[in-house]
């Protein structure tokens, strides 16, 4: 599944597709996310962000994942 579609999606369609993913997917999108708000943060200080929202939201996203992940962790230790 392609990583902009997540862009356009609801909050609640994002959670439902990132619990269909595998660990190793959820950890692609994890990095693309943390590098995507890194280009952000360096658009918003030069003056080339046009939308602060995309800022909160990929750092949901992130929050997202990682809770997505951690979740699995705790499953597989019990």
């Amino acid at each position: 599944m392609s990583f902009e579609i997540f862009i356009i999606m609801k909050r609640g369609d994002k959670i439902k597709d990132f619990k269909k993913m595998e660990k190793k997917e959820l950890l692609q999108v994890l990095v693309k996310n943390r590098e995507k708000l890194l280009k952000f943060r360096f658009d918003l200080v030069s003056g080339k962000l046009k939308n602060i929202k995309e800022i909160k939201e990929t750092k949901k996203d992130i929050a997202r994942v990682l809770t997505l992940l951690r979740k699995e962790t705790l499953n597989s230790k019990i």
